[in-house]
């Protein structure tokens, strides 16, 4: 995949924006009890898909810093363009369509959330680290998406281009919102403005 870098930084911005709006305006708000309802037993509430995002930002957030730091001084690219190991990694935390649905995959075991959650402490740590990601997304621009490096969570001596990073960071945050808001539905709690519901993910072009 070739991306206009400025347009990517754009629209990875502005996704993170809408998450910023839907955690803010429509969910922090809500009672604990909402937060914290599983559709089922097993299953994952919104405070804990909100968690699971909390554990991964903890990781990949000073990734991203050192690797923006890193690469200080280095010419930003007008253009860019994946890796084939990053966009199989982009591709596998793209949000399912009724036309493609999801591949399903098991959470590392670091990564599961616990049983108990305070709800509100969850969710001021998802809004802080999305303002986090949009500190870092702005720096993005003065340096070269694909010469910085960063290594994955699962794997740390696997390097990825940062702009993969930030390109699979998004679809898996999107992802698990999707989930978080269908376990919110199913607890009885709909959005009462169509901009606090979830569009669709809107990979940069």
């Amino acid at each position: 995949m070739k991306y206009v870098t400025s347009n990517l930084l754009d629209q990875l911005y502005a996704q993170s924006e809408l998450h910023l709006e839907i955690a803010i305006a429509g969910w922090q708000q809500l009672p604990a009890t909402i937060l914290n309802a599983a559709p089922s037993p097993g299953s994952w509430s919104a405070a804990s898909c909100l968690e699971h995002l909390n554990s991964y930002g903890r990781y990949y957030l000073p990734a991203i810093e050192k690797a923006i730091d890193s690469a200080h001084g280095s010419i930003a690219g007008a253009h860019y363009s994946s890796g084939w190991l990053g966009n199989y990694f982009y591709s596998l935390m793209l949000p399912g369509t009724p036309a493609k649905p999801s591949t399903k995959m098991k959470a590392p075991k670091a990564h599961r959330p616990p049983t108990q959650l305070n709800p509100i402490l969850v969710l001021s740590e998802f809004i802080s680290q999305q303002e986090k990601l949009e500190q870092l997304l702005t720096r993005c621009a003065t340096v070269n998406l694909a010469t910085a490096r960063v290594p994955i969570s699962i794997a740390p001596f696997i390097r990825l281009q940062l702009g993969d990073v930030l390109l699979f960071n998004s679809a898996h945050i999107h992802r698990h919102l999707l989930q978080a808001q269908n376990a919110l539905k199913l607890a009885g709690y709909a959005p009462s403005q169509s901009s606090h519901a979830l569009k669709d993910f809107l990979p940069a072009a």
